[in-house]
């Protein structure tokens, strides 16, 4: 929760603050995120307007993940940027009695400002998300894992397989057969080949 007593409620007065907070459970996705109580560290710009309070900042945390390709441990400086507006309840009231036609899910997505307080996490954790890289890599031109046996490419460059195609596996079996057959009837014909060599000579 971030206090805005200090600051007022005078449109245009300005404050800036910088604060370290603990990452909150399940910042990122599946893939890549920031672990929870991991130090974000805010740089926070809070303006007074009429309505509530106009907050710009920009989170910098470290991200931890594994590679898509290769499956490889990964860890990354994220840097995130966000603005958003916190209304104070009066004010978004008086808003909702001249507008009276305002859409029911806008309403629903407005952030308010309680007791001179506004939490800031649901912000944060829309930039983060946003700012998160969908396919992360250890390395643009990471080579992945063989699809053959699971190796990782970049520890062995010249990593490859034979490549044998299927259509003739078959057919490399049955010359396999065929050798072997020929090779056992040579075997047995030699020393049926002596014993009539030996007939001749007596």
């Amino acid at each position: 929760m971030f206090d805005t007593r200090e600051l007022g409620r005078r449109p245009g007065a300005l404050q800036r603050l910088s604060r370290t907070v603990e990452a909150p459970r399940d910042l990122g996705n599946e893939v890549i995120g920031v672990p929870e109580g991991t130090p974000v560290a805010l740089d926070l710009r809070l303006e007074s307007v009429m309505d509530g309070v106009l907050v710009t900042g920009t989170a910098r945390a470290t991200v931890k993940g594994e590679c898509v390709r290769c499956l490889e441990p990964l860890e990354r400086e994220l840097v995130a940027d966000f603005q958003e507006m916190f209304a104070y309840p009066d004010a978004d009231a008086r808003t909702r009695t001249a507008e009276s036609g305002d859409d029911a899910e806008d309403e629903e997505d407005t952030l308010f400002v309680e007791d001179d307080l506004f939490d800031l996490e649901p912000v944060l954790r829309d930039a983060v998300v946003l700012a998160l890289p969908l396919q992360p890599v250890c390395r643009e031109d990471c080579p992945g894992l063989c699809s053959d046996c699971g190796a990782r490419l970049a520890d062995d460059p010249d990593h490859h397989h034979d490549a044998v195609d299927i259509r003739w596996a078959a057919l490399q079996g049955l010359v396999g057969t065929n050798q072997d057959d020929e090779k056992d009837k040579l075997s047995g014909d030699a020393p049926r080949s002596a014993h009539v060599d030996e007939k001749q000579e007596k």
